[in-house]
């Protein structure tokens, strides 16, 4: 069925007159009767009778009336849902307790009239996030890509923010007590990062990150959860691990758990927006002028050697 046909009886039979339903639909009242008489035999019924006022709706044409206006309805909300601009942008964090979350939240505190749809997509390999945004099922994904070069030509990257790393300890850690630390201070301590997964973009990092300054990252063992993980933590006086400073952890207060900054240099993990390279949903630019506006991290920073993307859109 040409449901610009239906939409043709509908405004036919709103306005009385199929001049009035042309005029409104941007088309000739030889268009609007044609689609009519279309419609009237895929139907195998009359909808209309002509008078001297215009056009009346027969018995069938008032009984079809209003399951042709649910038609309309239902093609203008399908249209709705995928047009950017118009549908809420969806944008895949890595979690919603992760960095990218927490900036995101407050972007959207200070924004609370963006229609806007945060997602997470259960997918290690950044490549799998970069196919969601070609294929239009998300707007952007912070996720990076080690080899730029593999992007497909429709599709780029852009340098979002840095996020300082912190060492987490329990209170029986030797280096519970101090107030920061340099990665000298890391080596021969055992940093335990369970579940990297091969061809993500962190177990690269931590790769690089290990051989600069001779680190123990230990990823052995599966991922049992963060609550998991805290737990361990709390019990050890041996086991730490790296997390971002703005990273969002909730743990009991006996677990009395020791966020430590690491500096000289910080240690930066680079985290990036892939969105596509022409017609972006018109809202993502406020957002990456919002990442642009965050402070940037001080003193010396060490970032991977693919850290080397730039910010700009458009």
């Amino acid at each position: 069925m040409d449901t610009e046909a239906v939409r043709s009886f509908v405004r036919a039979a709103e306005l009385g007159q199929l001049q009035h339903a042309a005029g409104e639909l941007g088309v000739t009242q030889q268009a609007v009767s044609k689609r009519i008489a279309a419609l009237e035999r895929e139907l195998e019924v009359r909808l209309f009778t002509r008078t001297a006022r215009g056009v009346e709706l027969t018995l069938d044409g008032q009984a079809f009336l209003p399951h042709a206006r649910s038609i309309v309805t239902g093609v203008d909300r399908a249209v709705t849902a995928i047009r950017p601009g118009s549908r809420a942008l969806r944008i895949d964090v890595l979690g919603l307790r992760s960095a990218q979350a927490v900036v995101l939240h407050e972007y959207w505190r200070s924004h609370p009239d963006t229609d806007l749809d945060v997602v997470t997509l259960k997918v290690n390999d950044p490549h799998l996030a970069v196919a969601a945004v070609e294929a239009g099922d998300i707007d952007a994904s912070f996720r990076s890509v080690t080899d730029p070069a593999t992007l497909p030509r429709d599709v780029r990257m852009i340098h979002a923010f840095d996020s300082p790393l912190e060492l987490l300890v329990g209170p029986r850690h030797p280096l519970a007590p101090a107030r920061s630390l340099t990665p000298a201070q890391l080596r021969r301590h055992r940093i335990w990062v369970p579940g990297l997964a091969p061809r993500s973009e962190w177990s690269e990092f931590y790769d690089q990150l290990a051989t600069e300054f001779d680190l123990r990252i230990d990823a052995a063992g599966p991922h049992f959860g963060d609550e998991v993980l805290l737990d361990i933590l709390a019990e050890s006086a041996d086991v730490a691990t790296l997390v971002g400073a703005r990273d969002r952890y909730i743990w009991p207060t006996n677990h009395d758990l020791r966020r430590i900054p690491i500096v000289n240099p910080t240690l930066a993990y680079p985290l990036s927006l892939i969105l596509p390279r022409t017609t972006p949903h018109p809202r993502l630019r406020a957002v990456v002028n919002h990442l642009a506006s965050l402070t940037p991290l001080p003193g010396p920073t060490w970032r991977p050697s693919w850290a080397t993307i730039p910010r700009r859109v458009g």
